[in-house]
């Protein structure tokens, strides 16, 4: 197990994992999944986007994307709206509903992020924030 802990790569899967554990526990009451919660949040930050932009953007197969807008639709935390510039095409936005799900959501974040770097204090969390930024950066876009 040493030898594995020596790979910054596995670590790196492993505190995923456990994030995405922990998260899911707190959706677990909403129906949502992560995967569920990473489209609300991506919507948050846009004002409407293709499905296959949301599939490109988030790392999903784009069949996988269709799923959870329809999930996300029959809760009304988003919506399918014919797009601007090109009426055969759909976008889907955040609805108002959706984005008063995820400042509830807030909190929740806050706690599960404090209880995966418990074992941290306040500079080491800067310092790892500060650093998993830079590496993301580089390669998610």
């Amino acid at each position: 197990m040493r030898a594995l802990h020596a790979d910054a790569g596995y670590l790196l899967y492993r505190l995923g994992l456990r994030s995405g554990q922990l998260f899911n526990a707190f959706l677990q009451e909403s129906g949502l999944r992560l995967r569920h919660y990473a489209v609300l949040r991506f919507l948050a930050t846009a004002d409407g986007a293709l499905q296959r932009e949301l599939a490109a953007r988030l790392g999903y197969d784009p069949s996988a994307i269709v799923g959870l807008v329809d999930d996300l639709e029959k809760q009304g935390l988003a919506e399918r709206r014919p797009a601007p510039d090109d009426r055969r095409s759909r976008i889907v936005v955040l609805t108002e509903a959706g984005r008063a799900f995820l400042r509830g959501t807030d909190e929740a974040g806050r706690r599960v992020t404090a209880e995966l770097l418990a074992p941290l204090d306040a500079a080491e969390r800067e310092t790892l924030h500060t650093l998993l930024l830079r590496v993301a950066e580089a390669g998610l876009d």
